[in-house]
């Protein structure tokens, strides 16, 4: 099971970031920040069921980080629409 949610996880990440390195995903969007911070969790909660200390820390610092994204998409959002 942990395997599959592994490979879950990776292909969330791995999807919007090779939809954006071929132009259709831009970075600054809400789907590309989601399923970053979906996949990185998956791959946090699975490397520390298995104590890869390194994972959690890359992974789990990539989940911060899409959040970050994601407040900045809902920020941008949310200024546009308050003018």
């Amino acid at each position: 099971m942990r395997q599959l949610i592994s490979v879950a996880g990776a292909f969330l990440i791995l999807i919007p970031f090779a939809a954006s390195q071929l132009g259709r995903l831009p970075t600054t969007s809400w789907s590309y920040q989601v399923l970053n911070f979906v996949g990185a969790s998956a791959l946090t909660g699975v490397a520390i069921l298995e104590g890869q200390y390194g994972f959690i820390l890359l992974e789990g610092v990539w989940a911060v980080m899409s959040l970050v994204g994601m407040r900045r998409v809902w920020r941008r959002r949310y200024l546009a629409q308050t003018g």
